[in-house]
């Protein structure tokens, strides 16, 4: 794999925010949804695929220490405040739920002691995608009770509560109600100042 600085076009000092704004932007011109009954569809989910790596690559790097420069209040892929280790492997999991590998992703999720509400999250998503409706609403409230400020744990058990078929993660392709909840967390995440309400 080429250097991922470059696949995301930033430099090597650049701030977590400014790799992560990087990232959501280019996962958005590239996001599968994009190209469906498209010639281009698969050069796209190449460069998705590209994108993802590159952004993995970077994020286990900057949190093992490997090397690169880490700016102060390195909050991981997703939400401030985890371990090096949790964050690393939360992204990890949350890509194998986008990707549809519920049993590595599940596996993966049980090896990790620390319950905090971002296990629960990733409990629920994965329910959620088995079609376990019910296991799924239990672990996203148990999320948001442990995390009432996080606004993804909140926006996925609002859904859920509303019967709209409930939550996926960013980045999962499926249907309207995956459009509906991903305009929905743009929109959330532009008024939170990037996800750090």
């Amino acid at each position: 794999m080429r250097d991922p600085y470059s696949v995301l076009g930033v430099s090597q000092n650049a701030s977590d925010e400014e790799v992560k704004k990087a990232y959501r932007e280019l996962a958005r011109k590239y996001h599968p949804d994009n190209y469906q009954n498209n010639p281009l569809a698969d050069l796209a989910e190449e460069k998705m695929k590209e994108i993802n790596e590159a952004y993995d690559t970077i994020t286990k790097q900057r949190a093992g220490g490997g090397g690169y420069q880490r700016s102060s209040g390195y909050g991981g892929s997703y939400q401030q405040g985890y371990s090096a280790s949790g964050s690393s492997s939360y992204a990890q999991i949350r890509n194998l739920i986008n990707a549809g590998d519920l049993a590595t992703a599940e596996q993966l999720l049980f090896e990790i002691n620390q319950r905090d509400g971002e296990w629960y999250f990733l409990s629920g998503s994965i329910a959620y995608r088995k079609g376990w409706m019910d296991e799924a609403m239990q672990n996203y409230s148990r999320a948001v009770q442990m995390e009432p400020n996080n606004m993804e744990y909140r926006q996925a058990l609002a859904i859920m509560q509303r019967g709209a078929g409930g939550y996926r993660p960013a980045g999962y392709g499926g249907g309207m109600d995956s459009l509906d909840c991903c305009t929905t967390m743009l929109c959330l995440n532009c008024l939170c100042g990037g996800g750090h309400c």
